[in-house]
């Protein structure tokens, strides 16, 4: 199988938010385990939004859904490190986009992870994928779009 390689263009990412590693997050191996990365990189997705104003679900039911995730790994993390989170937006298409991660561990520099998490918007209340609200799509003006 091939491997996966996630490289994202410096200009994209807009947002950084640092978040610790806690013991509960260390599995067996004794470094930072993959489903606590991923509860990370949900919680650095929580903090973007709710910094750009964008309500994880609004009032007409209308939100974001993930729809697919890809994380690769470049060095472990440990309990109490300090990693940092930066997040941007890119590959805007009617309906939704991406959302990039780089995590890192500022204290010597290592890059930790990389991960690309697709979205789309969604009402849940009639269960139906909805074009992309032109006031999220105004909050990034320069994400590239694609068909």
């Amino acid at each position: 199988m091939a491997r996966l390689i996630l490289e994202f263009p410096e200009e994209q990412y807009c947002y950084t938010t640092p978040l610790t590693v806690r013991v509960t997050d260390i599995n067996g191996a004794n470094h930072l385990g993959n489903d606590s990365m991923i509860s990370m990189i949900s919680e650095a997705r929580a903090r973007f939004l709710y910094e750009f104003g964008i309500a994880e679900t609004e009032r007409d039911g209308t939100g974001i859904i993930v729809t697919d995730m890809a994380t690769t790994y470049r060095a472990e993390a440990h309990a109490r490190d300090q990693l940092l989170f930066e997040v941007g937006v890119m590959d805007f298409n009617k309906y939704g986009g991406d959302l990039i991660f780089r995590v890192s561990r500022p204290r010597d520099k290592k890059q930790i992870a990389m991960a690309k998490s697709g979205f789309v918007f969604f009402n849940y209340k009639t269960t139906q994928v909805v074009t992309m609200p032109d006031d999220f799509r105004a909050k990034f003006p320069r994400v590239n779009w694609i068909d």
